[in-house]
Order: structure tokens, then C-alpha cells, then sequence
């Protein structure tokens, strides 16, 4: 079943005359009548009651009329959409990410703004420590990233999106330490860490370096998302 074969029946059907169908669709009158048949076999119905010498619709012909009619609005509805798509963007985009929680990062509205505005691009992420990120950017294998830094990255070319203020939280066992005591007090507090290169780390290390200090590490997590509830449990 063609699409062409849809519209000859329905022009036939419409018109009630293969000579006027015919001029119609600018074919001649052997091949509407062959593109007919070849629908009625492919469907394993007649569509036309040739009896009497005259072409009338069956009574599959009249039932089937309104389906095959919007067969044909669909068909140019989708050569339309086709259409509107010529010349876009397409492929797959990979975005690096540094390990936090989506909401903080805005992936989700940047996800909707991709599927709205350029509807044949697929984005893909990687989570990675901040440093490997601004490394895989400017070696080229990644084409972009977001990262998280208190310091511009190197070698590669970087556009502030948003300043943000990172706070100390803490257990509330904690907090008499954190009120009257200074830096070194506070350095030995039990911190938790994320891996090496990623930006939890290298914020907590500028932190206490710009005072000459180290932070006491009491747990060095991968998962930075969720550091959160393991200050909440009381880890750190």
C-alpha cells in the first residue's frame, strides 16, 4: 500500500469520474485504474463497484473513504514537519558535569531548551571532577562543560554563568566549635571530602590554604550530590 495509491482512490472517489481523476493527479487513465487495483489487492477489498459499466464506491469504498482521507492530511502534515527540519542541527552533543544535584546545575530547564529549540540534537552528559573536566575541554574530547570553580580554568575558553556562595554546614554538635573558635579549630573539625580534582575538594583546600591550614579529613566521597545527608547523619 502507497501513498499514491491512497490519493488515487480518494481523487476517484471524490470526483466520481477516472477521466476527470486522471487530468487531476496528471497521470493517464490506465495507470489511475492500475494504481486502484493494486490497492484493492494489497488491501483484499473492493474499493469500486465496476458493475453496469459505470465506477461507483462499494460499501468498503465508503467506509474506508474518511480513513484514507486522513491518511493524506497526515502525509502532508508530516512532508511539512520534514520541511521545517531541513538545514537543522542534528547529531549528539556531550556535555560534561561535575557531580552535583541537577536542580543546582539548571540541567533540566538547559535539557528543555535543547528538545524545544533544536528537536534533532541528543545530549548526552559525563560526570567528572571539575579538573578533568577543564582538561577533556582542552584536549577536545569533550566539546563543552559546566564545572564549578573559584578560579577561572586554564587553556580553554570560559563564560561565567552565575556566582555562587558556598557555606559551612555542619552537625549541630559542631556549631559551639564553628561560633568561638578560628580557623585552626575549625580546620580540625571532622570534613568530608570529594575525590581529588573535583570541586568539593579544591574549594575546601583553597579555603583553608589562604589561612596556611590543611582541613582534617574524617571521609572522602565520590558522590558529592549527597553530601548533605551524610552532614545530616553527623559524618562530618
Amino acid at each position: 500500500m502507497e501513498i499514491y495509491q491512497i490519493r488515487a482512490f480518494v481523487t476517484v472517489a471524490r470526483l466520481g469520474n477516472l477521466t476527470r481523476a486522471a487530468e487531476a493527479l496528471s497521470l493517464t487513465q490506465p495507470a489511475v485504474t492500475a494504481q486502484i487495483k493494486a490497492l484493492e489487492q494489497s488491501l483484499g477489498v473492493a474499493l469500486f463497484d465496476r458493475s453496469g459499466g459505470r465506477l461507483a464506491l462499494a460499501k468498503a469504498g465508503e467506509m474506508l473513504l474518511p480513513t484514507a482521507e486522513s491518511l493524506l492530511v497526515l502525509g502532508a502534515q508530516f512532508k511539512s514537519e520534514a520541511q521545517q527540519l531541513q538545514g537543522s542541527l542534528q547529531g549528539v552533543v556531550e556535555l560534561g558535569l561535575p557531580s552535583e544535584k541537577p536542580d543546582f546545575l539548571r540541567l533540566g530547564e538547559l535539557a528543555a531548551a535543547i528538545t524545544q529549540r533544536l528537536p534533532l540534537i541528543e545530549l548526552k552528559t559525563q560526570i567528572l571532577p571539575t579538573a578533568v573536566l577543564a582538561e577533556q575541554v582542552s584536549t577536545g574530547r569533550l566539546p563543552a562543560a559546566l564545572t564549578i570553580a573559584a578560579h577561572p580554568p586554564r587553556g580553554v575558553l570560559w563564560l561565567p554563568l552565575r556566582s555562587v556562595r558556598y557555606r559551612i554546614a555542619l552537625p549541630t554538635e559542631h556549631a559551639a566549635v564553628l561560633k568561638r573558635g578560628g580557623w585552626r579549630e575549625v580546620a580540625q573539625l571532622p570534613w568530608l571530602d570529594g575525590p581529588a580534582g573535583s570541586h568539593t575538594h579544591l574549594l575546601l583546600r583553597d579555603m583553608f590554604e589562604r589561612h596556611g591550614l590543611s582541613p582534617r579529613i574524617a571521609m572522602q566521597n565520590d558522590d558529592q550530590a549527597n553530601l548533605e545527608a551524610l552532614v545530616r547523619a553527623g559524618a562530618g
